[in-house]
């Protein structure tokens, strides 16, 4: 069997060489470079590439000590965490330029874990609806989704290992699955979101992309601190987890894509998965999302919209709007709600381990003005549980679909030790 190019090995693969020096960080970094060459200016995926920065910097890593668990491994940012060596933009022209004075913690974290940034990646407008410039990797007349369109495609497209990005509704999901990739939501507040441009307190959540589910547990383990999550023994499960399968209230708008793909799920899964109703007092999420997130985006880019409303794409103007008519009364009654659902929501994992629900609508629809509905994200998001997109079956055009797996708040390690173990089933 012949061994694939170094820019198409997964990224706990490479890791393990490049701890064993087996593998040189230039070797790899060279190799992205090249396929970044090769294919970026139909993907756009980057917004900034500092190819030199990155040689460089793994030349130090190949002739010092082994720096950590990303040691050699390039990477790629969303252009919304703020570097100090390289511009951030948050995806809108009135940024561009900036350039801040630190590192977002994330950043900093994985490359003191050794990883090699070797660029920022096209985010959407302050990472809300109005797209960016990247295509989807498999048919560029497709949405790669959104907001971490960048990030998503370029590890599709066998440019970066890994990519970080964020999610605030459906901003790492949604890309993962019109991408065909693995992306991995940790539980809200597991990651710090310092030097992170925000947009809501409540849902901003830090995580990422890769190309199977060890690759995102690796990034996870250095973003969460949680060594468990990337422990090769935490993938020896001891028996077949037990998975739930919950179509959410919002089922009847899925496509025939996605039904399909259910039913794949179940026929794979025959005998280990249950059906699950979320309780009637669930039943509004999306719309408590929908509020929650309009109220603290328009607070959040406060200075946007009173200096530079002009500048705003009218969709983010229109939320802002909606925003701003909900009341400080409304969203603290909301915040009560939110707390409510979330203490509700640990029952649903009383009878099983995971929860498996839809991605996505179906595939990723033509066009590049949009990014694509978020609607199946909005709940897991709002009540802040980890979530993983496995991407296996093919859609009526032939792009990715899959489902996302969803754990119990805090369960991240047991998340991805059971989506290992699902992806596995459902691709083989």
């Amino acid at each position: 069997m012949s061994t694939p190019p170094l820019h198409q090995m997964p990224a706990w693969q490479a890791a393990a060489l490049l701890a064993r020096r087996e593998l040189k960080a230039t070797d790899l970094v060279r190799a992205c470079l090249d396929r970044i060459g090769e294919r970026e200016a139909q993907l756009q995926a980057f917004v900034h590439l500092a190819a030199d920065a990155a040689v460089k910097r793994a030349v130090e890593l190949d002739a010092g000590p082994v720096r950590g668990v990303l040691h050699g491994l390039p990477f790629g940012m969303k252009d919304l965490f703020d570097t100090f060596d390289m511009p951030t933009a948050y995806g809108s022209p009135m940024y561009a330029g900036h350039q801040p004075l630190a590192d977002a913690s994330a950043v900093a974290l994985c490359r003191e874990a050794g990883g090699v940034l070797l660029g920022k990646t096209v985010t959407t407008e302050l990472a809300n609806m109005f797209p960016g410039v990247t295509r989807n990797p498999h048919n560029p007349a497709h949405t790669p989704g959104g907001s971490s369109s960048g990030s998503a495609a370029a590890v599709a497209d066998f440019m970066l290992p890994l990519a970080l990005g964020t999610q605030t509704a459906g901003s790492l999901i949604r890309p993962a699955a019109f991408c065909g990739v693995v992306g991995y939501k940790p539980s809200h507040n597991r990651v710090p979101r310092g030097g992170v441009k925000s947009l809501s307190e409540t849902l901003d959540t830090v995580g990422g992309f890769g190309r199977n589910v060890r690759d995102v547990a690796l990034l996870g383990a250095v973003l969460t601190g949680d060594a468990r999550l990337a422990d090769p023994a935490n993938f020896n499960l001891a028996a077949a987890p037990r998975i739930g399968m919950c179509q959410t209230p919002e089922w009847a708008q899925a496509w025939q894509d996605t039904r399909q793909a259910w039913a794949l799920a179940e026929a794979a899964l025959a005998g280990l998965t249950a059906p699950v109703t979320l309780p009637q007092e669930l039943s509004g999420l999306v719309a408590l999302q929908k509020q929650v997130q309009a109220h603290e985006t328009a607070r959040s880019l406060s200075h946007e919209r009173l200096h530079h409303r002009e500048r705003l794409s009218p969709p983010l103007q229109a939320l802002i709007a909606d925003g701003l008519a909900v009341s400080g009364e409304a969203h603290a009654h909301n915040l009560l709600l939110l707390a409510d659902a979330r203490h509700q929501a640990a029952a649903l994992f009383d009878k099983c381990d995971v929860l498996m629900a839809p991605s996505t609508l179906g595939e990723a629809p033509a066009g590049l003005d949009s990014t694509g509905d978020p609607l199946f994200c909005r709940s897991w998001t709002l009540l802040g549980l980890p979530c993983v997109h496995l991407p296996f079956a093919r859609g009526s055009t032939g792009l990715s679909v899959g489902l996302q797996l969803v754990g119990a708040y805090g369960d991240d390690h047991r998340l991805l030790a059971a989506a290992h173990w699902i992806h596995q089933r459902l691709t083989h």
